[in-house]
């Protein structure tokens, strides 16, 4: 009786776990729904961000780093995820708040992570008339700001032509205009996440960002190669919701997860019984044989 009632509970639980999985899915793909951004301006057209996820980066384009050397854009990617930015030097708006809030970021401790030791930063202006001497002057400016040793190797400010700049950003979806009237560049306030491959992960919009946030984007980035087994298990249970530009709990995934630990300790339970049973049967049969022998040679 015991065994057939541990089995309609173990039957009843692996059913729990693709029912469950198929509400999260249609909750997820409701709030995955397209996102929507509200500009204030009539730009829609010429500043906006559209959510290219998973697009490559053009890896080929070239610029020329704060030294004047000339880069290809595939030499800051290889081996760790990349989080990009793409301001103007000489901006007097957003620019310099997106950069601040990627600094103020790297000096929480729940980010966990460091540049350098588990991702690159990548600085494109979108001003192809900004030189590497005023890419130079704010790389220097920002590595004061942030104060870790030898970040400097791994903080990168790039400058380029209309062309190469033009490619990157619109490989990201990233929609900005020049306003001769200011001498400035309307757009929105974003920053990148890439793969080491160059794909396009995720978006964080804004000039402030959430630590955790940052922190799952790189660890979803860096596809296992950085963050520790916890993390993973954490990453799994998160979803980013596009809608929103942030990680929320996943319920069905929380309730893929529980009811997968049910089956186990289920199915854990159940073998020591059978176990059990199978040994206990075993000694019955052994002493009743046992028994029969002493029978049979004092009859005889």
């Amino acid at each position: 009786m015991l065994r057939r009632n541990l089995l309609a509970l173990l039957a009843a639980s692996v059913m729990l776990v693709p029912s469950a999985f198929a509400q999260g899915q249609s909750q997820q793909a409701q709030s995955g729904s397209q996102p929507r951004f509200d500009t204030g301006i009539n730009a829609a057209r010429d500043v906006a961000i559209d959510q290219n996820l998973d697009k490559a980066l053009p890896l080929t384009a070239t610029f020329r780093d704060e030294l004047g050397r000339t880069v290809a854009l595939k030499e800051f990617f290889g081996k760790k995820p990349v989080w990009l930015v793409l301001p103007f030097f000489k901006c007097t708006g957003t620019c310099p708040m997106m950069v601040d809030g990627m600094i103020s970021v790297m000096h929480e401790p729940g980010l966990g992570y460091q540049i350098g030791r588990d991702f690159e930063i990548v600085v494109i202006s979108i001003n192809p008339r900004e030189t590497p001497k005023i890419a130079s002057a704010k790389k220097q400016e920002y590595i004061s700001k942030l104060g870790l040793a030898g970040a400097e190797k791994s903080f990168h400010f790039l400058t380029g032509d209309e062309k190469n700049i033009r490619a990157v950003a619109d490989a990201l979806g990233y929609k900005y205009v020049y306003d001769a009237k200011t001498d400035q560049y309307a757009h929105a306030s974003a920053t990148f996440v890439a793969t080491p491959q160059g794909k396009i992960s995720r978006y964080h919009f804004g000039v402030s960002y959430l630590a955790k946030d940052v922190r799952l984007s790189l660890t979803e980035a860096g596809k296992g190669h950085i963050g520790n087994v916890s993390e993973k298990i954490l990453l799994f249970c998160y979803f980013y919701d596009p809608q929103r530009n942030t990680y929320g709990l996943a319920a069905f995934r929380i309730v893929q997860v529980l009811g997968t630990l049910t089956v186990l300790a289920l199915g854990s339970f159940m073998i020591i019984n059978f176990r059990r049973d199978a040994r206990e049967q075993q000694l019955t049969r052994t002493s009743g044989g046992d028994a029969a022998t002493k029978a049979s040679n004092r009859e005889a």
